[in-house]
């Protein structure tokens, strides 16, 4: 099945899980520490009560610190922006409407991050023909956090409280892999 089929099917806990993931797996970007979204995490757990209160927080957390973005100089200034829209534009509540164009959102803007990041892509990653399941050509990092985003979902279907567990681990993986990639750029600057 397709990433745009399992968005389509998910549930707005699969979708809040999700689009969280995928901000997760960013956060190397925001200069953000590994636990600033685990309470967001925690409040899937427990019906997502703390939400709002949670997502405040890490709003707080990684976007208050920062300046505003202008234009993105550099490759990591655009993937830097497109994680911090991920975080600016979570709903309220995740059982909000708009939590499925979110996550949707935030699937296209991870990808789209990844190709940036990618020192085997060119800097012009589409995801659309990914995201719809036409995988030949791609560059080894966008690849590896399209399987990321689908088994995410897949376990969030499938398994219900232990899924949401084996997603964060899905999640801690990929952003370690992010960023080794952003340390290694960084030396490359250097």
């Amino acid at each position: 099945m397709s990433l745009v089929d399992l968005i389509a099917q998910a549930d707005e806990r699969g979708l809040a899980a999700g689009g969280l993931a995928c901000l997760d797996r960013c956060v190397p970007l925001l200069g953000g520490d590994d636990e600033v979204l685990r309470p967001l995490w925690a409040s899937l757990t427990d019906g997502g009560g703390d939400w709002g209160e949670a997502l405040e927080k890490a709003r707080a957390a990684l976007l208050d610190a920062q300046q505003p973005a202008g234009s993105p100089e550099s490759v990591e200034d655009e993937a830097a922006l497109l994680a911090r829209r991920m975080l600016g534009t979570a709903p309220a509540h995740y059982t909000d409407a708009g939590i499925r164009a979110w996550a949707d959102a935030c699937s296209v803007a991870s990808l789209r991050i990844h190709g940036l990041l990618d020192p085997a892509e060119d800097g012009d990653a589409h995801v659309d023909g990914p995201r719809e399941g036409r995988t030949e050509g791609m560059s080894p990092l966008v690849a590896a956090e399209l399987r990321r985003q689908v088994t995410v979902l897949e376990l969030l279907a499938e398994h219900d409280a232990v899924g949401l567990r084996r997603a964060l681990e899905v999640s801690v993986e990929g952003r370690r892999v992010l960023r080794a990639v952003v340390s290694r750029r960084a030396r490359g600057r250097s």
